[in-house]
């Protein structure tokens, strides 16, 4: 009986886990083939066929307004769910700002012989 139960519990963590680390691993709209992109909730074969076709006719989607603008089907509250479903858009991260009227920094001196 206990080792039955401590199976269940096994398995049951394990497909919670499995669950979990699908729902947050991150999908970039702009480099995803359909079968990734149908392994996002909300979307299926037809509408990653769409995405696809879109970014090969219009280029990388620059943000989310642009995915919803261009793919027909697609809404501002879809876009908004598959983001929350791990759904990016190849965003990087912006270098941080410079203090008003600081100088850039000077780069590393060349090595000499």
């Amino acid at each position: 009986m206990i080792h039955s139960l401590t199976r269940r519990c096994g398995l049951a963590v394990a497909l919670w886990l499995a669950v979990a680390g699908t729902a947050l691993a991150a999908i970039d709209v702009n480099t995803a083939d359909e079968a990734a992109l149908t392994s996002l909730k909300g979307v299926g074969p037809a509408t990653a066929k769409r995405i696809v076709e879109a970014r090969g006719k219009g280029g990388p989607f620059k943000d989310a307004g642009d995915l919803a603008e261009r793919v027909s089907g697609i809404g501002p509250k879809s876009v908004a769910n598959l983001e929350q479903a791990g759904l990016t858009f190849g965003k990087v991260a912006a270098a941080p700002a410079r203090a008003a009227g600081k100088p850039a920094p000077k780069s590393a001196p060349k090595a000499t012989r």
